[in-house]
């Protein structure tokens, strides 16, 4: 194997789920411009959009689509073509 092909900087870095707030500390190697103090130790912090904690696939819980309202609202925004 190629020697000095991974990095050797890794640290506990703090992920934050920003749509329900959970927070985990995993080690990775990513920069993060901010920090956060967990316990009493400060650890980097990454935001994120969506983890395992809130993801449907994980959590059980679909958001159905409104087509039929997407339907209303283009023909309330252009008019119903089909009435002469």
């Amino acid at each position: 194997m190629k020697q000095g092909l991974h990095p050797e900087t890794y640290r506990p870095v703090a992920f934050k789920d920003m749509s329900n707030e959970d927070t985990f500390i995993t080690r990775s190697t990513i920069n993060a411009k901010e920090s956060i103090e967990i316990g009493g130790v400060t650890y980097p912090l990454v935001k994120i959009e969506i983890s395992n904690t809130s993801h449907p696939f994980f959590t059980g819980k679909h958001k159905l689509v409104d087509t039929a309202g997407r339907v209303d609202k283009f023909k309330s925004r252009y008019g119903d073509r089909t009435k002469k």
